[in-house]
């Protein structure tokens, strides 16, 4: 069993600069901690703190209202998840976004609705989660195991506008609302977002600020797809709507076209490679851990490879773990998931199917793609 420290989490620290006012130098000068052993535990990345700068550190959470002393110093304190299932299911509140449509901008509000696809992956993730992908019982029967929830203690289910039912400002707003609603709440936690960025702006909020890009602003013009801040990109079916993002459009760059629909992904080489379209999906997520802020996308960009991805994370879901980068405190985990094309003609009652089967082949993003990313950033 490991731990991780969790100092960040209990003052709302966030490693944005511009959200951060003077919390390293008020915890210096209360505790008289060196500046840079503070900013190590903050990150959680110290390999050790001496009990007498792990007594001060409580003071100053008692004394400034951040636990009370009968939580310390247990509250600091908490279990690294060690498999992909365990890493959703430890977080104390669980929110799970999913898109909402209708085929009539006059149509009332009740006559809104989420795609069946994005119904069936919801179902699994909930699976998934309480019954930690399956293994729930063998956690269970470990020494101590009862001891340490790993299950959520909160649920919370948000919807949000997809783009082409609404304006396109009132989309985005909605999932900027979302999304800043998450960020700035304190405590453990995790935002799930299923489907792509066709059906679920929130998706573009996640891709951006992971990489740093401008949220909703397309990158389609850069000089080369190299210079694109995500290391992935969809490329809108010609029917689809076309709202402008970083992490979306309809072309690579200026001088290089993605001439078929679907998701590309940058290679170790730095070459982009065309991952598939009906029959591909994507799973991403970044986790904070000194923060305890899990940010999840699982995102299949046909109806069909949605419920093929709700298949894979059922019986396959280990092998999304453990995460591509791992860099103290922050894990990325990025995964393109490609399935076989379907062999025979489709039946009106397909959709119904959840029990639909399509050989995944599970692709890691290279290292080097994301690493490059956040160096430059």
């Amino acid at each position: 069993m490991r731990y991780e420290f969790r100092l960040a989490e209990l003052l709302g620290h966030t490693p944005d600069r511009r959200k951060r006012p003077g919390t390293i130098k008020a915890i210096v000068e209360y505790t008289g901690l060196d500046r840079h052993q503070v900013a190590s535990l903050l990150k959680n990345e110290a390999k050790y703190i001496p009990l007498e700068a792990l007594s001060r550190l409580c003071d100053y959470l008692v004394e400034h209202g951040h636990a009370s002393a009968d939580e310390l110093p247990g509250a600091l304190f908490a279990v690294k998840p060690e498999h992909f299932w365990e890493l959703i299911a430890r977080r104390r509140k669980l929110e799970i976004c999913v898109g909402v449509r209708r085929p009539d901008r006059d149509d009332t509000p009740e006559t809104a609705w989420v795609v069946a696809s994005d119904a069936v992956l919801m179902g699994e993730v909930l699976n998934g989660v309480t019954t930690l992908g399956g293994t729930d019982k063998l956690a269970r029967s470990q020494p101590l195991s009862r001891e340490i929830p790993t299950h959520p203690e909160l649920l919370k289910q948000t919807l949000v506008w997809s783009p082409g039912n609404v304006d396109a400002h009132e989309a985005i707003a909605r999932s900027q609302k979302v999304h800043n609603d998450f960020t700035s709440s304190s405590g453990d936690k995790a935002l799930i977002c299923l489907g792509s960025v066709k059906s679920n702006p929130v998706v573009e909020m996640i891709m951006a600020e992971s990489f740093q890009a401008t949220p909703f602003e397309s990158q389609d013009d850069v000089e080369s797809a190299s210079q694109r801040r995500c290391p992935f990109f969809l490329r809108y079916r010609d029917r689809d709507p076309h709202p402008p993002c970083a992490s979306a459009g309809m072309r690579l760059s200026k001088s290089e076209e993605a001439q078929q629909p679907g998701i590309y992904y940058e290679q170790a080489d730095g070459s982009w490679a065309y991952a598939g379209g009906q029959e591909a999906a994507l799973v991403f997520y970044i986790y904070r851990e000194s923060l305890g802020r899990l940010e999840m996308v699982l995102s299949g960009f046909s109806g069909r490879a949605t419920r093929l991805l709700a298949r894979t994370l059922a019986n396959r879901g280990e092998e999304f773990w453990p995460p591509v980068y791992q860099e103290n405190y922050l894990q990325i985990g990025a995964f393109i998931v490609q399935y076989q094309a379907a062999t025979e003609a489709s039946e009106p009652d397909d959709i119904l199917r959840t029990d639909v089967i399509g050989n995944p082949t599970i692709i890691p993003l290279p290292l080097e793609a994301i690493a490059k990313r956040l160096e430059s950033s």
